[in-house]
């Protein structure tokens, strides 16, 4: 078994590709050995004692290096994990884990029923233009609430952290948004 991996604009964080599918739905973030503790495989992970971030994506693993430690000594761990892991044929969750959760619920933004029509845009351009290229640098950006001309969104993987989000946000995203979507005025990260 061959594992890609490639660079994310995140420097802390290196994406893995198994060449099959990781998730079939959705998407999952651990940013804890603790919320790890529902897959072997990101429990695995964290095991090495440099990782403070597991994020699945469809194809993709995201592994977030632990502050100094260094790619060079953490990417042979990893792949070990990963190719022990894949061939393994082993579950990616703990039996009656919260597999089925996409992305952990953070906190969200009650929206208005007034602006359902604005909601549903926003949320169809984040699912159908932002998140397949956030998900290309190892990430993911998920809805969480329009309100007063703002919209809320929660960055996971590679984009959690990362020096470009706040860039990414207000130049890439914000811009599309307000493009297409004159009742938005700004985004911020939640």
């Amino acid at each position: 078994m061959l594992i890609q991996t490639e660079p994310t604009p995140n420097p802390a964080t290196l994406k893995f590709l198994p060449g099959e599918a990781v998730m079939t739905a959705g998407t999952r973030d651990f940013a804890t050995p603790e919320e790890a503790e529902a897959s072997p495989l990101a429990e695995a992970i964290f095991s090495t004692g440099e990782v403070e971030g597991v994020f699945f994506g469809r194809d993709f693993i995201s592994v977030t290096a632990a502050p100094g430690v260094e790619w060079a000594h953490l990417k042979p761990d990893v792949l070990n994990v990963l190719l022990d892991h894949f061939s393994s044929g082993a579950p990616l969750f703990k039996p009656g884990s919260a597999a089925g959760i996409a992305v952990a619920p953070a906190q969200a933004i009650e929206d208005d029923p007034a602006d359902a029509d604005v909601v549903a845009q926003i949320k169809e351009l984040i699912d159908t233009r932002v998140r397949p290229a956030v998900a290309q640098d190892g990430g993911d950006i998920v809805y969480r609430g329009f309100q007063k001309g703002t919209v809320f969104l929660a960055l996971h993987g590679a984009c959690s952290g990362c020096p470009s989000s706040t860039m990414t946000l207000k130049q890439g995203i914000e811009s599309l948004l307000k493009h297409y979507i004159p009742e938005v005025e700004t985004v911020e990260a939640i």
